[in-house]
C-alpha cells in the first residue's frame, strides 16, 4: 500500500489538468498514488484522465456522474 494517497476530483479542468499531475509526478517521493475522480466533466477531462493513467501505473482513475466536489473526494476516499 502506498504511503500517500493523492485524490484530485476533476470537473471541466482539461486545460489544467495535465500541469497538475505532472506537477505531482516530478515530486521526489515515489511511493503514491494518485486517483483522479472525473465527476462528469462534460469537456474532455474524462478522455485525459485515461490518457494519464494508461502511461503510470501510480495513477488510478474513477469515473461518476456529476455529484459536487464532496462527492468527488467521498468517491476517492473509498
Amino acid at each position: 500500500m502506498p504511503i500517500v494517497s493523492i485524490i484530485i476530483p476533476v470537473y471541466k479542468a482539461e486545460n489544467y489538468l495535465r500541469q497538475c499531475v505532472e506537477s505531482i509526478l516530478n515530486q521526489t517521493l515515489s511511493d503514491f498514488e494518485l486517483i483522479l475522480v472525473d465527476d462528469g466533466s462534460s469537456d474532455g477531462s474524462a478522455e485525459l484522465c485515461d490518457k494519464l493513467a494508461a502511461g503510470n501505473a501510480n495513477i488510478q482513475v474513477i469515473h461518476k456522474p456529476n455529484g459536487g466536489l464532496a462527492s468527488a473526494r467521498n468517491a476517492g476516499m473509498k
